[in-house]
């Protein structure tokens, strides 16, 4: 069993890596915060006692703990939990000369402006771009578009920091954030995209080697910066196998794939429109599991938890779903009602909607000041039902039920 250095950031207690790693005792050396094992003491001590604790876990000083703590060890792999260790993990294996996605993978998987141009290059759909490393770039694109544009990170995750400019006014927003933005205002940090309009997918799954596993694609109910910025429950259903969207969509991940470098086993969440006369347009991608309830809803559907399968993989545990599955069985999906204003009164008694898990993420009484990211959540739940169509039903009941009976006093 090969030895693995972990990156993680992610709360022993929500997260149990323990259940998801064989032997973790015996060959896993946790990179984590002191945060992060805040409840979880015993098991830290009983299945990672060879760990390393740091209090920035972004920090430069934390890089060289981990490249300390890999040699000390002898590690014979690295692996992450989250996107924004992706490029961090990919450096080290390098430096340690050990086998996994390398820096060239993790940058087109990472950097927006780099994985768009990639694609851009192999042909597939992608929206008009430009790297914006001046105010005199944005102005350019500007100049050029005939419509809104979009400004992003290229490093982002989670629509965090995305804006839409559709007036002059949103321009002379977006210029004076340039002092509180926690991305710099620097070369090599923005970009710039044309507007898409159209439905809002996902498709999520397990790639490897350039070429797609499994996967299937959900509809989003709306953008997730739309949902970050309006404030408003976010929510996708996994489409049916009928559907002529998801050949489509299924597709297009195949061959978004195979344009980038490839890696060994990963889970993927691939972003796209399909604009009105059904073709796609892409978003974005990522070599990590989805996030939100999506990977919780692929196994309700097919077995595979996205985010456990795609971190086995890369600890070097075979994959647990090899082929292709016909359809979800049963029809899933989810949503995330966001924390409100105030102090938190939930609705009282058992949810009424059929079919739903329903669980609580803020306790009773919290005080909020609103949604910061885009999974936060006051209380989210998986909905089933025979077809995608009885799932929207159900999702709508739901929201009506939570906005019904739920205050922020």
């Amino acid at each position: 069993m090969p030895k693995v250095l972990l990156y993680s950031r992610q709360q022993l207690t929500k997260r149990p890596l323990q259940h998801w790693l064989d032997d973790t005792a015996g060959h896993v050396v946790l990179l984590t915060t002191h945060k992060a094992v805040v409840g979880a003491e015993d098991v830290l001590a009983t299945h990672f006692p060879e760990h390393r604790l740091v209090d920035e876990y972004y920090a430069w000083s934390t890089e060289c703990t981990a490249e300390e703590a890999a040699r000390a060890h002898g590690v014979d792999l690295v692996a992450s939990t989250s996107e924004d260790d992706v490029l961090r993990a990919a450096r080290l294996r390098e430096r340690l000369g050990l086998p996994g996605q390398d820096t060239a993978s993790a940058t087109a998987y990472r950097d927006k402006a780099v994985m768009k141009r990639l694609l851009r290059e192999a042909g597939l759909p992608v929206p008009s771009f430009a790297v914006i490393d001046s105010p005199m770039d944005l102005l350019d694109f500007l100049d050029a578009e005939n419509g809104p544009v979009v400004v992003k990170p290229r490093f982002g995750a989670g629509a965090e920091g995305v804006d839409v400019l559709r007036d002059p006014g949103d321009l002379d927003d977006f210029l004076a954030r340039q002092r509180t933005s926690e991305v710099p205002f620097l070369p090599g940090q923005w970009m710039a995209e044309g507007f898409v309009h159209g439905d809002f997918f996902h498709v999520d799954g397990i790639m490897r080697d350039g070429h797609v596993i499994h996967c299937w694609p959900s509809q989003y109910n709306s953008g997730v910066a739309e949902h970050l910025h309006g404030q408003t429950q976010l929510s996708s259903v996994l489409l049916a196998a009928d559907d002529d969207r998801t050949a489509v969509l299924r597709t297009l991940a195949q061959d978004v794939v195979a344009a980038l470098p490839t890696t060994p086993a990963l889970a993927f969440h691939l972003e796209a429109w399909l604009g009105p006369d059904g073709s796609p347009v892409i978003c974005e991608i990522a070599s990590r599991a989805g996030g939100a309830l999506v990977a919780e809803t692929y196994e309700r559907a097919f077995g595979v938890h996205l985010a456990k399968e795609g971190l086995r993989a890369q600890c070097g545990s075979p994959l647990t779903l090899t082929h292709q599955p016909t359809a979800p069985e049963p029809s899933t999906g989810w949503i995330l009602f966001p924390p409100g204003h105030g102090r938190f009164v939930p609705p009282t008694g058992p949810c009424p909607v059929p079919g739903t898990d329903f669980v609580l993420h803020l306790e009773p009484g919290t005080e909020s000041t609103g949604l910061e990211y885009a999974a936060q959540s006051a209380a989210g739940a998986l909905v089933t039902a025979d077809s995608p169509q009885e799932v929207r039903k159900r999702l709508t009941s739901l929201t009506e039920w939570w906005h019904l009976h739920t205050n922020w006093l």
